[in-house]
């Protein structure tokens, strides 16, 4: 590599790697103001392009192998909700019936079950899908889930899914009834 300096002098230093003591060379310049300032030229030898070498990505990325193999990676929160919020409230309404379950979420285990279609509750109810039936199955699923030790579930809406109208009045008589909702 060369290098040049040159100084507001008339003078340059020409330095090469092959020689350990500069070689003085006399120039004249003009002189003016830019001129007076100290320029420093180097050059570099040009990159010599191979055409089998490949750039590999770094490190943080994936590989498109390993993109194929984990398309849908979950989040961390995904991840640990079920073992930081274990029981999982379930709850369907039909045009004739309302069922309601409590889920272990990690195991799948039905942890207490209430339907209006069950035989104590279907001849005993006026009506199986009215205010008065979400009550009777909120304080049923509460008073099942303490049976088993169960103090506290969540409930997940479905994505356009208001928590008003029965499903709100289920809701409500479940955490009047001592289950906390987190």
């Amino acid at each position: 590599m060369d290098c040049s300096i040159y100084s507001s002098s008339s003078t340059s230093i020409q330095l090469s790697p092959r020689s350990t003591h500069p070689s003085w060379h006399l120039k004249t310049n003009s002189v003016s103001w830019s001129s007076s300032l100290p320029k420093l030229h180097l050059s570099t030898p040009t990159p010599i392009r191979r055409k089998d070498f490949t750039v590999s990505a770094a490190w943080t990325r994936r590989s498109g192998g390993e993109v194929a193999e984990r398309p849908n990676r979950k989040s961390w929160k995904q991840r640990t909700d079920m073992y930081m919020r274990p029981f999982l409230l379930n709850v369907f309404f039909s045009k004739r019936f309302i069922h309601a379950k409590v889920m272990h979420r990690n195991t799948s285990k039905v942890i207490s079950v209430a339907s209006t279609n069950a035989k104590d509750l279907r001849y005993t109810l006026p009506s199986l899908t009215d205010d008065n039936a979400c009550r009777v199955i909120g304080k049923l699923i509460a008073e099942r889930s303490m049976e088993a030790d169960v103090f506290a579930m969540s409930y997940e809406a479905q994505k356009n899914e208001r928590i008003q109208g029965k499903l709100g009045i289920l809701l409500d008589t479940i955490k009047e009834t001592g289950i906390i909702f987190y």
